[in-house]
C-alpha cells in the first residue's frame, strides 16, 4: 500500500516562500531537493497559499488567420452537431409513427432495437 505523507502548514509555507524568493532554479528541484513525490503538490501549494504569480506561464502566440480558422471550426461543430440531433430526432420520429401505423393497422412493431 502507497505510505501517504502530511506536511506541517509551516513547511508548506517555508518553501513557497523559498520558491518565490529564488531560491531554487525551477518547481521541479525544489520538489525533488525537498522530497515531495507529488508531480502537482507544489503547484497546488502556491495557488493554496495565493502566489500564483510565480508558477510557470504558458503563452501561446497565434496570428490572426489562426485565430479566424479557430473561431470558424468551432461554428462548424456547433452547426454539425445541431444537424446531428435534428437527423436523430427525425429519425426516432419517423421510428415512432412507424409502429403506430403498423399497431394500428395490427402488424408488427417495425422499431430498431434501441429506439422503441
Amino acid at each position: 500500500m502507497k505510505e501517504v505523507v502530511r506536511y506541517s502548514e509551516a513547511f508548506k509555507l517555508r518553501l513557497v516562500e523559498d520558491v518565490a524568493g529564488g531560491k531554487y532554479k525551477s518547481l521541479e528541484e525544489a520538489r525533488r531537493r525537498n522530497g515531495i513525490r507529488g508531480l502537482s503538490t507544489l503547484s497546488t501549494w502556491i495557488k493554496q497559499y495565493g502566489r500564483e504569480d510565480i508558477l510557470p506561464k504558458r503563452i501561446k502566440v497565434e496570428t490572426m488567420n489562426e485565430i479566424d480558422e479557430l473561431q470558424a471550426a468551432r461554428h462548424r461543430i456547433r452547426e454539425l452537431e445541431a444537424a446531428l440531433a435534428d437527423a436523430h430526432m427525425d429519425y426516432c420520429l419517423e421510428s415512432a409513427f412507424l409502429d403506430i401505423a403498423c399497431q394500428r393497422l395490427g402488424g408488427r412493431n417495425w422499431s430498431t432495437p434501441g429506439y422503441s
